[in-house]
């Protein structure tokens, strides 16, 4: 699978942001229950003893009913539902930052397994010679013809190989497993990347310096707007909590059928608590208290993502640097002098201590320098998720 294939099986198939997006539901609900009334409420009057005629229950001549509907005030409802508003920008926010927070984890991955199988590849080709230039050599020692000691040297390098072989099959099982879970996909991932694609992505370049960087993250950081966006959010609650100080007024009308000052009597009734305190005081305070915990952690996080750009920035191009100074002729020259090497040793131009020194060094050299490649990628990923925008081009 392509890199691309793997990002839409992501998205269509990954359960966490599945599960992410009924916050975003949630939030919708919570909005239509905030828009919703108090239901009114119908009472109604009957006579449970009539002492005048001695009579249980003299519904026929004495009953009465009315409705009452409360009426929010301080405008409670308007500030309930931009409240509730607020809350469901918070749930996208959120839903963006985990969007960003996986991709990077799926990417990752992906580049991760592309170069630990190249590494198992290299190695395979190398323990391939290895192991028949040992069976060789095992049936020369026990004919006498080499000595026990040049054999033991080639079993060393053969079993240093293989451990390498086991820790490059062991992350590659790792890796496996993270693009199952990111991926929602069972069978193993083969990465789909052509040379020409894998130099291609280590050349790109950010489109500008660290200070340019920093605005863009700043402008387009879900985390970070996410901190900001829980300020107003804050204020929203608190102006809520202030209006439900101001008193709500009950209206209604009732009627009563002989209870009353006049036969059949329609009343209007009206209804309000005494504003004696505020009954909400503390909420406000406490409404307003975290106004300002969440300026401050806004301003923690402003200065967390300036630093987090800044070191990222700084670890990719120091590690873009190194690669870079190792020219394209130096990496075919290594291929070129490794295949002398071999040839050289069939031939019996160099001995078997220098054919030793050089393929231990080229089997470090070799894992180090997809280590490298691996690196820049890895670092261009966080540059990415930390900024949200488009910066390599």
């Amino acid at each position: 699978m392509s890199l691309l294939d793997c990002e839409e099986a992501f998205q269509k198939n990954n359960l966490q942001l599945l599960a992410e997006q009924y916050n975003i539901n949630m939030a919708d609900a919570d909005i239509l229950q905030a828009k919703i009334w108090e239901l009114p409420q119908l009472s109604g009057q009957f006579n449970a003893y009539n002492p005048q005629d001695k009579k249980f229950f003299d519904v026929g001549h004495s009953k009465g009913a009315g409705i009452t509907q409360l009426i929010y005030m301080g405008g409670k409802k308007k500030n309930e539902i931009a409240f509730a508003k607020s809350n469901k920008e918070l749930a996208q926010l959120q839903f963006s930052q985990l969007l960003v927070d996986l991709r990077a984890q799926l990417r990752t991955a992906y580049f991760n397994l592309y170069y630990e199988k190249l590494k198992l590849e290299n190695t395979d080709k190398q323990l391939v010679y290895m192991n028949d230039l040992l069976s060789a050599y095992r049936v020369q020692s026990a004919k006498g013809n080499v000595s026990l000691k040049d054999a033991v040297r080639l079993q060393s390098l053969v079993i240093q190989l293989n451990h390498d072989k086991l820790e490059i099959n062991k992350n590659i099982l790792d890796f496996e497993q993270n693009l199952k879970v990111l991926t929602g996909i069972s069978e193993d991932i083969e990465p789909l990347m052509s040379e020409s694609e894998a130099k291609e992505a280590l050349a790109t370049q950010p489109f500008g310096d660290e200070e340019e960087l920093k605005s863009k993250a700043l402008e387009n950081n879900a985390d970070y707007r996410y901190n900001l966006k829980l300020i107003d959010n804050s204020k929203l609650y608190a102006q809520w909590q202030k209006s439900l100080n101001v008193p709500d007024i009950n209206i209604g009308a009732a009627w009563d059928q002989a209870g009353g000052t006049f036969n059949n009597e329609a009343n209007l009734t009206l209804g309000i608590p005494l504003p004696l305190w505020k009954a909400n005081q503390g909420n406000v305070e406490k409404a307003n208290y975290a106004i300002q915990q969440n300026q401050k952690n806004a301003e923690f996080q402003k200065l967390t993502l300036e630093t987090k750009v800044q070191a990222a920035y700084k670890t990719w191009k120091a590690q873009y640097d190194q690669l870079a100074d190792i020219k394209t002729t130096d990496l075919q020259n290594m291929d070129l002098v490794y295949n002398g090497m071999m040839t050289n040793f069939r031939k019996g131009n160099i001995n078997l201590i220098e054919f030793t020194d050089f393929m231990d060094s080229y089997r470090e050299t070799a894992l180090q320098i997809y280590d490298m490649k691996n690196e820049i990628m890895q670092a261009a990923e966080q540059l990415n998720q930390l900024v949200q925008t488009k910066i390599f081009y």
